[in-house]
């Protein structure tokens, strides 16, 4: 080796050590979603924030992504492996548990609970503290033909026929009433009414299709029906009471519809892509769905046989009340990060009403407070139902926070399409739930 070339080595030796040594412009690592309006949504906020005059180079905000595939399984890896990597991570309602033992609760801005409101908040909590910021929030809403409602209130031949069904399926007579006001039992009355097979004079096929396939994500919608009739996965105490008349309610009234031809005989294989399809197709009266159908479902290009028609309320009530199943994305604190000051201080700042603001201009979909979300309402007039209804009615399952949330959904998939298919008794269903789940949450 000649001594120009030891020269040059030294030279590009001591150029790394001082690249390394010197302060990164970005350390503040945020490891998001990838793809999609959250991304999207992030990146604005992220622009903003690295902008402003008063954050410090060394706290400058820096996106990281994986893939989707595998994104959990590899979080968590990395998070129990005490993974540097990122200073903050996205975090999902049903799997904080599952993280916190890797993670730091946090402190919000001052302004959360305005901007928020404590449904929303509590999206990402578990054990009592604050683990997240609620940036995206999914939530359900009841779709409906507001063509063939108007027109069943109107006609009273109608109104004898619908009565007459309800009184031989329900056991009691009904009248047809605006969806805003329905209880799970006039929904299934209005199901009932608009299925061909029940009502041949009917105008739609089909009067509601229902997710039954055994996956995890369709017991989010369904539970919904028993929680209105004072469901939880367990007591203060920790006993599970799955097995109970709520359950069994909300169990039997998807049974009934699609035993009766209410829902596609397919249903069983079906999920939101399907289920979404067949409302499209202008052969369904109503249906229970994520929001995030909402844009398809009201374009004229995407759903040109129903956008027109189609309105959406937050689900319907029962004794108990209306409730919605809510759950976020949202970002939190790695107990590892290496600059947790920096991080927190962020953290702060996209709980603040700015970037809530910032957020929702940008496609991201935050549950806002009627208060707040007036201000983007007529660029974003989705929001505004998705912020009503999870202030109002919103709830997260009594251990849907926990590490074994997503098993617990997965074990009642498999049990409840057991028997909504045929395969066990409605009492075998909620036994083999209730032993699991005391398994899974002990």
């Amino acid at each position: 080796m000649t001594l120009a070339t030891m020269k040059r080595g030294a030279l590009l030796a001591a150029s790394i050590t001082s690249l390394l040594a010197s302060p990164a412009l970005a350390e503040v690592t945020v490891l998001g979603w990838p793809g999609g309006p959250e991304e999207v949504a992030l990146r604005a906020a992220a622009d903003t924030y690295n902008a402003k005059s008063d954050v410090a180079d060394k706290d400058k905000v820096e996106l990281l992504f994986f893939n989707r595939e595998g994104f959990w399984d590899k979080l968590q890896a990395d998070l129990a492996a005490g993974s540097t990597a990122f200073d903050l991570n996205l975090l999902a309602t049903y799997s904080i548990g599952r993280y916190a033992p890797f993670m730091e609760p946090v402190e919000l801005s001052g302004e959360a609970k305005t901007v928020y409101g404590d449904s929303v908040l509590s999206t990402m909590q578990y054990e009592g503290k604050q683990y997240g910021v609620p940036t995206d929030l999914s939530l359900h809403f009841m779709y409906f033909r507001k063509d063939l409602v108007d027109a069943l209130m109107k006609d009273d031949a109608a109104k004898a026929k619908y009565a007459e069904i309800s009184e031989k399926y329900l056991g009691k007579k009904l009248e047809p009433k605006a969806p805003d006001e329905w209880t799970w039992d006039d929904y299934a009355a209005t199901a009932l009414y608009f299925t061909q097979a029940v009502n041949p004079d009917s105008p739609t096929r089909y009067g509601t299709v229902l997710q039954l396939k055994n996956l995890l994500f369709n017991i989010m919608i369904w539970q919904s029906v028993p929680r209105a009739y004072g469901a939880n996965w367990m007591d203060d105490s920790g006993k599970i009471t799955v097995n109970s008349d709520a359950y069994r309610k909300g169990l039997e009234i998807y049974k009934l519809l699609y035993d009766n031809g209410a829902t596609p005989r397919d249903s069983l294989s079906y999920e939101f892509a399907e289920a979404n399809a067949a409302f499209a197709s202008g052969q369904v009266a109503a249906m229970l769905q994520w929001n995030a159908a909402a844009g398809d479902l009201t374009s004229k290009e995407k759903s040109p046989a129903v956008a027109e028609v189609t309105d959406t309320v937050a689900p319907p009530a029962g004794p108990e009340g209306r409730f919605t199943h809510i759950h976020g994305l949202g970002f939190g604190l790695n107990k590892n990060a290496e600059n947790k000051e920096g991080a927190a201080q962020f953290l702060k700042w996209l709980s603040s009403k700015e970037a809530a603001l910032i957020y929702a201009k940008n496609n991201g979909a935050p549950a806002l407070t009627p208060e707040v979300v007036t201000e983007v309402a007529e660029a974003r007039p989705d929001l505004v139902k998705l912020g009503e209804f999870a202030g109002k009615y919103g709830y997260v399952m009594n251990g849907g926070t926990s590490a074994k949330a997503l098993s617990v959904y997965e074990l009642q998939a498999k049990e409840f399409t057991g028997y909504w298919s045929g395969q066990q008794s409605i009492d075998d269903a909620l036994a083999n739930t209730e032993k699991g789940m005391a398994e899974l949450l002990k």
